[in-house]
C-alpha cells in the first residue's frame, strides 16, 4: 500500500479516510509485533554491511568495529535486529532517565507534530519551548532566571564559555582583560573547540591542542590517587587550596571556573569529596570569578538530586544541562544565566551588545515537548522519591565488587557508579590502556545480556532512573562475572576471601 498526502480535488470524506490510513500506519508502525523484523527496508548482512562501511560512529575504531543494531526498545531493555534483549547498563550514553517507549512522553511527542515540528529561536519561539523555559527557572538553582536552548552537552557549555567572556567586557565596569578559564585535569565537558580546551582528557584530546586557546589547569580532586602526604580527611582542603592559589594570583585575568558538580565523568567516575564544590563556590565569588556548572551528565536525578549542585546548596553563574533534558528521546539543550549576566547584553541595536550565537534547532518543540513530559512525569511516577533503595542496592552490590580481585576502586554517586580495575591493587597502578580490560568485561556482560560501556579500565553503571531492583541485580551480576573470568579468578567466593 503506498501512503501518499492528500491530492486537490479530493473530498473532505476522502481526506479523512486518507488520515485514517496514516494514523493506522503509523500505529502499526508503532507496534513491535506488528513489525517485519528489519522495518527499515535493509537486509540484516545490508544493515550491517552499511553500518561498518557508511556510519562514522564516535569514539570508535572503526576497522576494529563490529556492529551492534539496536531496531527497537522498550522500558530499559534494548533489542537488536535479531532479538537479542540488553539491559540498557549506560541509559544510551547516560541520558535515557524514565526507560525506552515511556507512553507519557510518546504521547507528548505526537501531540506536539499535530501542531509544529519546529520552529526557529531567531526572533521567533514557541509556547512549548516558552512553558520549558519557564519551567527550567523554577527548578534550577536560585537565580538562574534566563534559559539560552542549544543542540546538546558540548554546545551548552559552549555558549556558557562565549557569553562569560562577552558579560566582562559589556557590564557596566568593563574587565576585557579577563579572558581566561580555569578547568580541572581530566576535565570532560564536549568536542567542540572551545568545550575541548577547557577539557582535559589527554587521550580524547592531545590530537587537538594546536588548534585550543589557553586555560589555567587546576588538579582534579580525585579521591582514590590521593597525592603523598594527603588523607582522605584533609583533600578537600587541599584541593580547595590549589584552586585558591590559582585564583589569587590570576583572579584578574580569570573570566570563570568551569566545574563538573560532584562527579567527573568522562574522567573515569571521579568522584569530589564533601564540600568540595561549595568550596569553589566560594572561592569562586571571593576573587570575582564566574562558575559554570557543567551538569550535562549528573543533572536531573543522577546524583540523587534534580540537580547536583544541590546537594552544596551551590547557585552558579551560568548551567549547562543536555542528555537528561528529554530523558534520552531528542537532542537538546540549555544554558541558564543569572540575572547579572542577562543584562549585561541588553541595549539597543546600534550598541551590538546582543549574544551573537546560536543553533538552528536550538529550542526545537518537539524536545521541548518531550522535556516538559519527562519533568511531569518525575512528579507523576515520584522518580526522585523512589531512587532510595535503588541507590543502596548498587552500593550492596559495589561493596561486594569491591572485593574482587585486580578491582582497585568502586565509587558512587546515586545512580552513577565506576569500577576501577587496576594490575596492582596496592599500588593502584592500572592496566595498560592497550589491554581494553574494561572493554572486555563490557563484552562479557554484553554476552549476557547487558550492554555496557567503559571509560579505559573503568567500568560504568549508569541506568535509567526507571531501573528495577532485579534489573540492578542482574547488571551487577553480569559485571561480576566478567571480572572473575577477565581477570583469571576462578570463583568469586575465592575473590571475597581475599584471594
Amino acid at each position: 500500500m503506498t501512503i501518499r498526502r492528500g491530492q486537490r480535488g479530493e473530498t473532505a470524506s476522502d481526506a479523512q479516510a486518507q488520515a485514517t490510513i496514516t494514523v493506522g500506519f503509523y500505529r502499526m508502525a508503532s507496534d513491535p509485533s506488528r513489525l517485519s523484523p528489519l522495518a527499515s527496508g535493509l537486509s540484516r548482512s545490508e544493515l550491517l554491511r552499511c553500518d561498518r562501511e557508511i556510519v562514522w560512529h564516535p569514539f570508535t575504531q572503526m576497522a576494529e568495529y563490529v556492529p551492534l543494531v539496536i531496531e527497537r526498545a522498550e522500558g530499559c531493555t534494548l533489542i537488536d535486529i535479531d532479538g537479542r534483549r540488553y539491559l540498557d547498563g549506560v541509559s544510551s550514553l547516560w541520558c535515557n532517565i524514565h526507560g525506552h517507549r515511556h507512553p507519557r512522553l510518546d504521547d507528548a511527542i505526537h501531540r506536539q507534530l499535530d501542531r509544529v515540528a519546529h520552529v526557529t529561536q531567531l526572533g521567533a519561539s514557541n509556547p512549548t519551548t516558552i512553558e520549558l523555559a519557564r519551567r527550567l527557572v523554577d527548578l534550577a538553582p536560585t537565580g538562574l532566571g534566563h534559559v539560552f536552548f542549544s543542540d546538546d552537552g558540548a554546545t551548552a557549555v559552549e555558549a556558557a564559555l562565549k557569553m562569560a567572556f562577552q558579560y566582562w567586557r559589556q557590564r557596566p565596569d568593563s574587565k576585557p582583560e579577563k579572558r581566561l578559564y580555569v578547568a580541572l585535569a581530566d576535565a570532560y565537558h564536549g568536542d567542540t573547540l572551545g568545550s575541548v580546551s577547557v577539557g582535559g582528557v589527554e587521550r580524547f584530546h592531545a590530537m587537538f591542542r594546536p588548534l585550543l586557546f589557553e586555560v589555567l589547569r587546576a588538579p582534579a580532586p580525585d579521591m582514590y590517587r590521593l597525592p603523598a602526604g594527603v588523607s582522605a580527611e584533609n583533600a578537600c582542603s587541599h584541593y580547595l587550596s590549589a584552586i585558591e592559589r590559582l585564583l589569587a594570583e590570576r583572579h584578574a585575568e580569570i573570566a570563570a571556573l568551569v566545574i563538573e558538580p560532584l562527579v567527573q565523568a568522562a574522567a573515569g567516575m571521579l568522584m569530589h569529596p564533601a564540600g568540595y564544590l561549595r568550596g569553589v563556590r566560594e572561592l569562586t565569588r571571593r576573587y570575582d570569578v564566574l562558575l559554570i556548572a557543567d551538569e550535562v551528565a549528573v543533572g536531573f536525578g543522577r546524583t540523587g538530586t534534580m540537580f547536583a549542585c544541590e546537594q552544596e546548596q551551590v547557585s552558579p553563574d551560568l548551567l549547562c544541562l543536555a542528555k537528561g533534558l528529554t530523558a534520552g528521546y531528542l537532542p537538546m539543550a540549555a544554558t541558564l544565566a543569572t540575572d547579572e549576566i542577562w543584562r549585561a547584553f541588553l541595549g539597543t541595536y546600534a550598541e551590538s551588545r546582543s549574544f551573537f550565537h546560536g543553533h538552528t534547532y536550538g529550542g526545537n518543540p518537539l524536545g521541548a515537548a518531550v522535556a516538559l513530559a519527562s519533568l511531569n512525569v518525575f512528579d507523576e511516577e515520584r522518580t526522585l522519591e523512589k531512587l532510595g533503595p535503588k541507590i543502596d542496592r548498587l552500593a550492596e552490590h559495589l561493596e561486594r565488587l569491591g572485593r574482587l580481585p585486580h578491582v582497585g576502586s568502586v565509587r558512587q554517586r546515586g545512580l552513577i557508579a565506576g569500577i576501577e580495575l587496576v594490575r596492582d591493587r596496592e599500588t593502584t597502578e592500572p592496566f595498560p590502556w592497550s589491554e581494553r580490560r574494561g572493554q572486555r568485561v563490557c563484552d562479557r556482560a554484553r554476552a549476557e545480556g547487558v550492554l555496557l560501556r567503559p571509560l579505559g579500565n573503568v567500568i560504568v553503571v549508569m541506568p535509567p532512573l526507571a531501573i528495577g531492583l532485579e534489573e540492578l541485580d542482574q547488571i551487577a551480576a553480569a559485571v561480576e562475572r566478567g571480572i572473575v573470568a577477565e581477570m583469571g579468578a576462578t570463583t568469586t567466593a575465592a575473590a571475597q576471601s581475599g584471594a
